[in-house]
């Protein structure tokens, strides 16, 4: 399947949100380890094997709707160890809207899961503006804005906690990136709406959620190009 580069999508889809993307500032709130592959392996055979069912978890299609598949209970194994003390460097400190208190749990995060740094901070930036302690109306917590029912499939005990909510939220972003083909929209898109929002419009990849991207909640339609936007300047 043919990739579209991130900064022509970005283009496409604020051409397509015009003019409701000047609103975006309103937002609401590379190596994988050889555990980390495994896990992930044996996930994606399982959900090649079963049918949509999987994702029975899933309540919810407003924002911060996702669920967990049963199957996503494999990545509880393997947690590195130590995230309790790395995130005691940030305890307490008042959020900044900055990534610097979280550099290095995000260098860790992306290594591990193999989703670009620049990727982690601009979902963090769109979600929570770096506030650990952010919780939205919906229930969605920390910097990542995990639901309780996806940090609990992520082994997240401790949503709050930055290094926990880091490495809880890339992990389910790598999941969402293998699943979609390496579609960092398509993967934003069911991050925000929830995967079985984009199963139930027909969006699978790249390609569909270009035709059918206009189908999805305005929301996250924003979303979308708000963190691609975010993404792309990072990297330059």
């Amino acid at each position: 399947m043919m990739s579209i580069d991130p900064r022509i999508l970005t283009t496409l889809l604020k051409l397509q949100l015009s003019p409701s993307l000047s609103q975006l500032t309103g937002s609401s709130a590379s190596g994988t380890s050889a555990v980390g592959q495994t896990s992930f392996d044996q996930l994606l055979s399982q959900l090649s094997a079963s049918d949509q069912s999987a994702w029975a978890g899933e309540e919810n299609d407003d924002s911060y709707g996702y669920g967990i598949p049963a199957s996503l209970q494999l990545l509880q194994t393997g947690l590195p160890g130590g995230l309790d003390s790395m995130s005691a460097a940030v305890s307490g400190s008042a959020a900044d809207g900055s990534a610097a208190p979280y550099e290095s749990m995000i260098q860790s995060a992306a290594a591990r899961y193999g989703v670009s740094e620049s990727l982690i901070k601009a979902v963090i930036g769109a979600e929570s503006s770096f506030n650990p302690s952010a919780e939205s109306s919906a229930g969605a917590k920390g910097l990542m804005q995990l639901m309780d029912g996806t940090a609990s499939g992520l082994g997240v005990t401790d949503p709050f906690d930055p290094a926990q909510n880091i490495d809880g939220g890339s992990k389910y972003l790598s999941y969402l990136l293998r699943k979609y083909d390496g579609s960092a929209a398509t993967a934003l898109a069911a991050y925000n709406a929830g995967p079985g929002k984009l199963d139930r419009l027909g969006i699978s990849d790249e390609s569909s959620l270009s035709a059918l991207f206009s189908t999805l909640p305005a929301e996250t339609q924003r979303y979308v190009a708000k963190v691609l936007e975010k993404e792309s300047s990072l990297r330059l």
